[in-house]
């Protein structure tokens, strides 16, 4: 007797189990369906190649002394070709370090700060956008950046220089250079008076800017 019970409670615990299956599988089919991960553009080893005498830099001239920068076309190649092109042109001579922050950086490069005007220092462009080249180049102290709009593809003449570390702008924006010589200019150009917009006016005057061999300007080899 216990055996034929115990039969036909196996055989009710089967038909349960076949008849659950049907709605298991609907559950299943209801699930949705999740989309593929986002491809995310992957920033460039730094790969950097040291500076030989033969290279370009910028020379910025200004009322406090001359800030040097060497290039990262390894990197950013369409950001240093652009740099370079606007400084040939003359384009930045006569602007201003329009913004100025203690303890981050100092920015420039906006072809409204010529005018007597501050007010609308910051918005200048140049005649041409470039896309983002962003790296694995940390935002150290020392770093020329692409400075941008909220669009990521947005760079065009502004540039900043950093007076400190700022991690949260690692693959963020175009580093494109670095200052190998006059950064304790920027450091003075930083510490300028400022408005509430952080723009020392005049002050800040960038006299020129010029392409020269590195060789010319620099003691080789360097430290």
């Amino acid at each position: 007797m216990r055996s034929y019970n115990k039969s036909i409670v196996n055989l009710i615990l089967s038909l349960a189990l076949l008849a659950a299956c049907p709605a298991l599988a609907a559950a299943e089919e209801q699930k949705p369906i999740q989309p593929p991960a986002a491809k995310v553009r992957q920033p460039k080893e730094p790969g950097i190649e040291p500076l030989k005498e033969t290279d370009d830099v910028a020379v910025i001239a200004t009322n406090f002394g001359s800030i040097v920068i060497r290039f990262f076309p390894e990197i950013a190649p369409n950001h240093v070709k652009n740099f370079i092109a606007l400084a040939q042109s003359k384009f930045y001579d006569g602007t201003t370090f329009h913004r100025v922050i203690p303890g981050f950086m100092i920015q420039g490069g906006s072809p409204n700060s010529k005018d007597d005007d501050p007010a609308n220092d910051g918005i200048g462009r140049g005649p041409r956008m470039i896309d983002a080249e962003f790296s694995r180049v940390n935002h150290v102290r020392g770093i020329v950046s692409a400075a941008r709009g909220g669009d990521p593809n947005s760079a065009s003449c502004q540039f900043f220089i950093m007076v400190a570390a700022a991690p949260h702008l690692d693959g963020q924006y175009s580093a494109f250079g670095e200052v190998v010589k006059g950064l304790e200019v920027a450091d003075k150009i930083v510490a300028l008076p400022r408005d509430k917009g952080d723009n020392p006016g005049k002050a800040s005057l960038v006299k020129s800017v010029t392409i020269q061999k590195a060789g010319e300007v620099l003691k080789f080899p360097l430290n």
